[in-house]
């Protein structure tokens, strides 16, 4: 059936469009479905990441639970080299740091709480390895250095705990003005409905005539 002259133009007038315009169109729809199947691929990735590093984690707090440090060590050495950007990996270190400072071995503690510092994603968990380490850092004798991982910025979350082992560092040092000092912040920050953690912390402070 013959086009009319306004139909004839309307034609034309799309033709002239797609010649110009086509080649963009097909790029921008592919552009779309390869992002659409990427995101969908990324997804499933991972999830099977995630779930890889779970059963790796599932493996190395067994592994501690029955004292088994070779297999705590592969666990943890597959899910930092393998998996190192998922919360299992830091939360791996973590557990094998506890190993590590229970069985006396203040440096492969201290290589753990590092590595968190140094690749974990979460704020939280680096906060919290932050005060383990100058806990292990305490043990260790290094005082100053324990006191700069205290002194480091953290959340508001960890402000009593950090102010008290600030405290307890202090004490080691002989400063016990300023262990005081400490003391009190740590009681100010602590929570109301933690009596437990409140009073350790009034127990030191007293020892110094708090």
């Amino acid at each position: 059936m013959a086009l009319d002259h306004e139909e004839q133009e309307q034609l034309a007038a799309l033709k002239g469009w797609w010649n110009e315009y086509g080649n963009l169109v097909v790029i921008v729809v592919a552009a779309i479905a390869i992002a659409a199947a990427s995101w969908r691929g990324w997804d499933w990735y991972q999830t099977k990441q995630s779930r890889q590093a779970s059963a790796l984690y599932e493996m190395l707090t067994r592994a501690v639970e029955a004292g088994d440090a070779k297999t705590m060590r592969d666990a943890s050495g597959a899910l930092a080299v393998d998996y190192p950007r998922t919360l299992y990996a830091s939360m791996g270190a973590l557990v094998s740091a506890h190993y590590y400072f229970e069985h006396h071995d203040l440096k492969g503690a201290k290589a753990q709480l590092e590595w968190v510092l140094g690749h974990s994603r979460s704020d939280d968990l680096k906060d919290l390895a932050r005060l383990r380490l100058a806990a292990v850092l305490l043990d260790d004798k290094a005082y100053d250095d324990a006191l700069k991982q205290l002194d480091a910025p953290h959340g508001e979350a960890y402000a009593a705990q950090y102010a008290a082992l600030k405290g307890d560092v202090l004490m080691a040092k002989h400063e016990s003005k300023q262990a005081k000092a400490a003391y009190q912040v740590a009681l100010d920050k602590a929570d109301k409905s933690d009596n437990a953690f409140r009073q350790s912390v009034k127990i030191r402070l007293e020892a110094l005539g708090g």
